[in-house]
């Protein structure tokens, strides 16, 4: 029996060692659907194969899947020959993650293959200029979220969240950012940069030495880059387990949730 339990040990580590060596090269595609920014993106290990940026004027719905045909169809490709599927859990729009959520959903259960889910706010937020060095102490990120707010988080120097993902109104969220860094120097990445510019505290901060890194879009590169990591470090989820992060509820749910509460009353 002590036998038997050797080799089964070694038997598991020769595997481990086997998928390990196949992750770095392992063939994945990527869905972000979180806004009208979004796009389809293939990567082989963390290197982008190939990118359909999202035409803002279209529907997720009707997009979506054309767009995956073709990135896969221009590579040889089909969806069961990939090791697995990332998608872009938000935070962000609820129909939009939704169609992204949904899909990918789909296929997991279908071909068997594990699922990287990932956040806008991290994938930026982790990524390091290469021109900065060493990396700042902090790190703020946002995008707009309309109604004059925005989705934001505070990082600290280790890449671990200070401020925890939320939707906020931006001057309060630089106001919470300030007060936690103190006198140290925030680096600002946000594909909205106009938006922190308008501010009339932001002279200030930029004056005490915080840095504002606008990103470009679609964001594919970074979240694919985080994908990666989390397939490597085995951090995956299923369909069964698979969710959003949409940080703020939808319209629909809070007005259900007003219909209901004056339905009781």
């Amino acid at each position: 029996m002590k036998l038997l339990g050797a080799q089964v040990t070694v038997l598991r580590h020769i595997r481990f060692l086997a998928n390990f060596a196949i992750l770095p090269h392992m063939h994945f595609l990527l869905l972000d659907s979180a806004d009208s920014r979004g796009s389809v993106a293939l990567f082989r290990g963390p290197e982008l194969l190939t990118l359909a940026p999202h035409p803002a004027e279209e529907d997720f719905s009707s997009w979506l899947l054309p767009a995956v045909k073709s990135v896969l169809t221009r590579n040889g490709l089909s969806l069961a020959d990939l090791e697995g599927y990332a998608v872009c859990s938000g935070p962000g729009s609820f129909t939009g993650l939704r169609v992204g959520l949904t899909t990918v959903k789909a296929w997991a259960e279908i071909y068997r293959k594990p699922i990287a889910a990932v956040s806008r706010l991290e994938a930026v937020g982790s990524n390091d200029p290469a021109h900065l060095s060493p990396r700042a102490p902090f790190t703020a990120v946002y995008f707009d979220a309309r109604r004059g707010q925005v989705f934001a988080a505070l990082y600290g120097h280790s890449g671990r969240p200070v401020e925890p993902e939320s939707v906020i109104d931006l001057e309060a969220f630089l106001f919470k950012a300030a007060t936690t860094c103190g006198l140290s120097s925030i680096l600002w990445k946000t594909p909205d940069p106009h938006l922190v510019e308008s501010l009339a505290q932001w002279p200030a901060r930029r004056a005490q030495g915080d840095l504002l890194q606008p990103i470009d879009s679609p964001f594919a590169d970074l979240l694919g880059a985080l994908a990666h990591r989390k397939f490597v470090q085995g951090q995956t989820t299923d369909a069964v387990t698979l969710d959003a992060n949409y940080v703020r509820r939808s319209d629909a749910e809070l007005f259900w949730k007003d219909h209901a509460t004056a339905v009781k009353a």
